[in-house]
């Protein structure tokens, strides 16, 4: 009974959260945040509401809490950003961990951060990426930014301490990722240009995709998506081609495409495979939901388009199928289907390269392509481990397996 005691009031010590002096400077009222957020991302209950009552007891908002908010936010999310996470990756994750209102707090927070770096030392790619999350100042200098995000969100000084205290918590749990981008503040590497993307090609695939997704009928669709997938190979033949009478090094690039629940293990492996065909190398990552591809920009862009258009047209045969009413049936619907259209994109692509009149050049050319991103995925992730899908339903893999077949890659 003693030991059964003692490991209560354990258990209770662990779960209470920090307790320390009344802060007075704005340092300390960083701290306090902090040390809260700390105990959120622990799952200790009511430790953002308990900070945030001992903090703002009334309806004023301290000068030096706002400041200390401030200062702790910016820590932070300097951590997060040296340590790989770019903008999209943020937004993302403050779209599946926290609420809209700690999510708007991150974003704010990072608005900041990039704002007083020079804009040359901020690279184009997290610039679009700022902007395609709304991570913007808009806020005034006259006035704190805590207080003037508390009116525009109509919270009141408590309330907005808990969103504040959520959302450090996110962001004391943000581990260290792959460097995609450089981040903000550094300065540019000399990169040697790339072929130049054949816009009008770009444009067509985009068209065959969006055309896909509409269609009602999967013949049609996988068809379309085929078509695609042949365009974007004879468009990096060209470029391949081209580089190869240049003296520029072909650099590989990474990015990271993130994805939805549920099935995140089976969309991962149509990631995979369309990373695959495309001349790319992919690497989930099951803690966040995302997978990081690496290869050539342009081979990137087309693997982000033609693998979100897949995404869509799989989970639409998948539902449309009349048996797909389970989850173990679903899991292995979505096996089924990257596996053949693995298969089927590679055939496409194979074809389309034999078809090539200056194969002699383009194949040895390839070969160092390869090597080199396999030397850069090497350097990334040197410690990747394999991992299967398990597959427990036969309907669902036969289903998926038919909807993929019905591809026609030949038009």
């Amino acid at each position: 009974m003693g030991k059964q005691k003692r490991a209560a009031k354990q258990r209770a010590q662990r779960q209470a959260p920090h307790v320390g002096p009344p802060p007075s400077s704005a340092g300390e009222f960083g701290d306090a945040l902090v040390a809260a957020a700390y105990d959120t991302a622990r799952g200790i209950p009511r430790a953002a509401k308990e900070c945030a009552a001992a903090l703002v007891p009334g309806l004023e908002l301290p000068g030096e809490l706002a400041e200390g908010a401030r200062l702790a936010g910016q820590r932070l999310i300097s951590r997060v950003c040296r340590g790989g996470w770019l903008p999209e990756d943020i937004h993302q994750a403050t779209r599946r961990r926290v609420d809209e209102f700690a999510g708007s707090y991150v974003l704010d927070t990072l608005a900041a951060y990039v704002a007083q770096f020079a804009p040359a030392t901020v690279h184009p790619g997290w610039r679009d990426q700022l902007d395609e999350a709304g991570a913007v100042r808009w806020w005034s200098a006259s006035e704190p930014h805590l207080a003037q995000w508390a009116a525009k969100h109509i919270l009141t000084p408590a309330e907005a301490l808990v969103s504040v205290v959520e959302a450090f918590g996110l962001l004391v749990t943000l581990p260290e990722l792959s460097v995609v981008l450089p981040p903000p503040g550094t300065a540019m590497p000399d990169r040697p240009a790339h072929h130049a993307v054949d816009e009008k090609k770009l444009s067509r695939v985009r068209a065959l995709l969006a055309k896909a997704e509409s269609s009602s009928f999967p013949e049609e669709a996988e068809a379309l998506s085929a078509k695609a997938q042949e365009l974007m190979t004879r468009h990096a033949i060209d470029r391949v081609l081209v580089e190869s009478e240049t003296s520029a090094p072909d650099v590989p690039a990474s990015s990271r495409l993130w994805l939805d629940t549920p099935y995140l293990d089976a969309k991962s492996l149509l990631v995979h495979v369309v990373a695959t065909a495309n001349r790319c190398r992919a690497v989930f990552d099951s803690r966040w939901g995302f997978v990081t591809v690496v290869g050539d920009e342009n081979d990137l862009d087309a693997v982000a388009l033609l693998t979100t258009s897949l995404l869509v047209q799989a989970t639409r045969a998948m539902i449309a199928d009349p048996a797909g009413r389970s989850r173990a049936f679903r899991q292995s619907f979505l096996v089924s289907y990257a596996t053949r259209i693995g298969e089927r994109l590679e055939k496409a692509a194979e074809a389309t390269l034999a078809d090539s009149p200056d194969a002699d050049r383009l194949l040895p050319a390839l070969a160092s392509h390869e090597l080199k991103v396999k030397a850069a995925f090497t350097t990334l992730f040197p410690d990747v481990v394999g991992k299967s899908v398990t597959v427990r339903d036969l309907d669902g893999w036969d289903a998926g397996r038919s909807a993929a077949d019905r591809a026609r890659l030949r038009e």
